[in-house]
């Protein structure tokens, strides 16, 4: 497994990341060679393990007393193999052919292959949060989530091609699509760590407003990115998915004017007319507005997390936000 980016850096949570990835090794096993494959190269894929540390640290920062459980391994492992199942079908949807920076599972194994690992992983999911917790509240809360994420791929889907799509519509989606995972791993980590309720309710905040500036960040970074990313530049684009930077740009009555007839084009854009959007929305204020609003929200998780007592996790859980936010790749 590779090196884990850029949380191992951290001695707080490295040993509880190892065993994280112990746990999510020895649960993804099958019998169908193809398939194991399938799943050994997705868990060797990059992945930063951005979602299982901030259920850890969640639990340190709200309980820093308390030790890391086995129940807080189990359902930071369960919830990066969740993460791991929507990539997958994610990247058969687009029909993506890199996922951080590497071959895709579906264009390494095919669509059948990608089909059957991503529902292989969301059965490990739900295997690994019995085997944690028996809580109604929280299996209940967890089915939730996964259907949260489905409304915002929904939303946002049903938004294709959408010149009138507001800033409301956009922000709906996100906290399904993006920013219901992280909600669920900072409040989950407080919870099993026996935090008092208005604990809890901060660092669920802290998940849900950091998630959002993280999805505005990465839309951001499909106009700034450039080969540095993992993925084709404005990909999104040319599905008919309007990220936050082209949607601010068509409220600018000049970038409009430009932006409406390279759009209308839909599905037979050049790639002519792709770099002239990206020119386009480089040369407006709509970069640093969308910023702006990022920032915004990691302000709002900022002050969730300082209502929490002063800890070594308090501490890497705000580096984690700043990083977040100024990261540019």
């Amino acid at each position: 497994m590779k090196t884990f980016q850029p949380w191992h850096q951290y001695p707080l949570i490295s040993k509880q990341l190892k065993k994280v990835n112990q746990c999510i090794m020895d649960t993804i096993q099958t019998s169908y060679a193809d398939l194991q494959n399938a799943l050994l190269a997705m868990a060797d894929n990059g992945g930063k393990y951005l979602r299982p540390s901030m259920l850890i640290l969640a639990g340190k920062a709200s309980m820093p007393e308390k030790e890391t459980s086995t129940t807080i391994i189990q359902l930071a492992s369960s919830i990066e193999v969740l993460h791991m199942a929507t990539l997958i079908h994610d990247d058969i949807i687009d029909d993506s052919d890199r996922r951080r920076g590497k071959i895709s599972i579906q264009a390494r194994f095919g669509k059948d292959i990608a089909v059957y690992a991503g529902d292989l992983l969301f059965t490990h999911f739900f295997d690994l949060m019995l085997k944690a917790t028996d809580n109604h509240q929280y299996l209940v809360k967890n089915a939730q989530t996964m259907h949260a994420v489905l409304n915002g791929e929904l939303g946002q889907m049903d938004e294709r091609f959408n010149m009138k799509q507001t800033f409301n519509d956009y922000l709906a989606d996100v906290k399904g699509k993006t920013a219901a995972l992280f909600k669920l791993a900072a409040e989950e980590g407080a919870f099993f760590s026996g935090a008092s309720a208005d604990r809890i309710s901060a660092l669920a905040s802290f998940g849900e407003n950091i998630g959002i500036a993280f999805q505005i960040i990465d839309d951001i970074l499909d106009y700034t990115g450039g080969t540095k990313l993992n993925k084709p530049v404005l990909e999104d684009l040319v599905t008919g998915v309007y990220s936050l930077p082209l949607l601010v740009a068509l409220q600018d009555e000049a970038a409009n004017e430009k932006l409406v007839p390279l759009l209308a084009k839909k599905r037979e854009m050049t790639k002519d007319d792709i770099k002239a959007v990206q020119t386009i929305i480089l040369n407006s204020s709509a970069i640093d507005k969308s910023r702006q609003l990022a920032k915004k929200y990691t302000d709002q998780a900022i002050a969730a997390l300082m209502t929490l007592p002063e800890s070594s996790a308090r501490t890497i859980l705000i580096k984690m936000t700043d990083q977040l936010l100024t990261r540019r790749i």
